[in-house]
């Protein structure tokens, strides 16, 4: 068969146009999404949960981690048990049974758990657990390091957020007891930085001579949110210490290694204040009863007494012979005694009445008062300074007007005088300013015209 070669010189036709690109919708792909991890079916999950949180509601959400990763978890209040809100402890390793789902509101992955098994231990809590026996080996929290806390300390260092809560809690409640001085060292509580800022605190607040305890504090949280207060600098921080170290950290249900490494610990942060500043109106009411107790055990003591060498005067014969240089010395003795208990009630009384005006001293209502006292003073002397400058002014400024009206051009004019004005303006103050033949402009009280110059005479 014999080959043929054709050739086609005619251009190719057109390619077609690519087909446009699908657009989804939100919704669209998050249902996608959905569909997808709801298609992977029942799942086996083991990791260590965190943020663990009960809501009002009943439903835990947490969060399972491993390795640096984390995905959002829920265990609805149907499938709550006991043994699963045990299980469900900051840094407890965990198996849970779920299926995985797309919050649809937010878009997120979520993990909705059947049920909850234990798996072993955290990393988190198990490098917790081995820090706490090293420090425990090492003697950091033995009973025997911890020192009294002074119960009247008249300036308390803290070591805890300038932007949060518990600096105004702890001076409220400082002031309502008896207005000891707060000195704040500012640090970061939770985040990478935390554990550096709160040793860096506690190093410069320990710097200050006057500093008699220091509290260390912060709201509670998550076991992430309190990771700092089990980091073992800050924990070596503390126990150093040289003055006294109270832990108001978390609530009471939370724990850190910070609590056994200080002195004392408090439930919450107002209650690491009253366990530091003392309450002097509590002082001041027991002074005033000791001083009762006082007066009357003397006074008692002294009827007594006086009782006593009656009886004794009574047995023995003519008194007055025998015994009148022992009266003597008797009532010297007794009025030394009087005066010694007058001085001691008098200083019992002036140490009450200076407590008493160191508390007045601090009442805001009468700093107010006597501040709003000072502000009338100024202000009445303000207002009389001012009706005085004013009257000054006013008969300057009467004075000045009167003289200017007597300066002024106008009263000349109105005696039949004349201005007159060349062509620009200027006064004529000399026959030579003009000639013959030049237009003036004279101005009189009433008006003003304009003459012609027939003759100039010189002087």
């Amino acid at each position: 068969m014999p080959k043929s070669l054709s050739f086609n010189f005619d251009e190719p036709p057109p390619a077609p146009p690519p087909p446009a690109p699908r657009v989804w919708s939100v919704v669209e792909v998050v249902a996608a999404l959905r569909r997808a991890s709801e298609g992977l079916g029942n799942l086996t999950i083991e990791g260590e949960a965190t943020s663990v949180k009960v809501n009002a509601s009943g439903h835990i959400y947490f969060s399972l981690a491993d390795s640096g990763v984390s995905i959002s978890a829920v265990l609805y209040r149907a499938s709550v048990t006991p043994q699963a809100r045990k299980l469900l402890a900051e840094g407890a390793r965990v198996r849970v049974f779920a299926k995985a789902t797309v919050w649809e509101a937010r878009g997120q992955l979520q993990l909705a758990v059947m049920r909850v098994e234990a798996a072993g231990k955290g990393a988190l809590l198990e490098a917790l657990e081995r820090l706490k026996a090293k420090l425990l080996a090492e003697g950091l929290f033995d009973v025997s390091r911890k020192r009294n806390v002074p119960p009247d300390a008249r300036v308390v260092g803290v070591v805890t957020s300038a932007t949060g809560a518990i600096i105004h809690d702890i001076a409220k409640v400082a002031f309502a007891r008896g207005g000891a001085r707060i000195l704040l060292a500012p640090a970061q509580v939770q985040g990478a930085r935390a554990a550096f800022d709160i040793v860096k605190a506690l190093d410069l607040i320990q710097k200050v001579n006057d500093v008699d305890v220091i509290i260390l504090g912060r709201g509670g949280g998550s076991a992430e949110d309190l990771a700092a207060f089990n980091d073992e600098s800050v924990v070596r921080a503390v126990a150093g210490c040289r003055v006294p170290v109270v832990s108001a950290v978390g609530h009471q249900v939370d724990f850190s290694l910070v609590d056994l490494a200080a002195d004392a610990r408090a439930a919450t942060p107002s209650q690491a204040a009253e366990m530091c500043v003392a309450d002097t109106r509590s002082r001041s009411t027991l002074l005033s009863q000791v001083e009762r107790r006082l007066v009357y055990s003397m006074r008692s003591s002294l009827v007594m007494r006086g009782a006593a060498q009656k009886a004794i005067a009574t047995r023995l014969p003519d008194r007055a012979l025998i015994f009148s240089a022992q009266e003597d010395a008797l009532a010297d003795k007794r009025e030394r005694l009087e005066q010694a208990t007058r001085k001691i009630v008098d200083r019992v009384r002036v140490r009450t009445d200076s407590v008493r005006d160191r508390v007045l001293s601090c009442d805001p209502r009468v700093i107010v008062a006597k501040r709003r006292a000072e502000v009338v003073a100024l202000r009445t002397r303000l207002v009389d300074l001012a009706k005085i400058a004013m009257f000054a002014r006013t008969r300057s400024l009467q004075a000045a007007a009167v003289r200017l009206d007597a300066m002024s051009p106008l009263k000349v004019l109105g005696r039949g005088y004349a201005i007159a004005l060349d062509v620009e303006g200027r006064a004529i103050r000399s026959a030579d300013q003009v000639a013959p033949g030049d237009e003036v402009s004279l101005r009189v009280e009433h008006g003003e015209f304009t003459a012609s110059v027939v003759r100039v005479c010189l002087p």
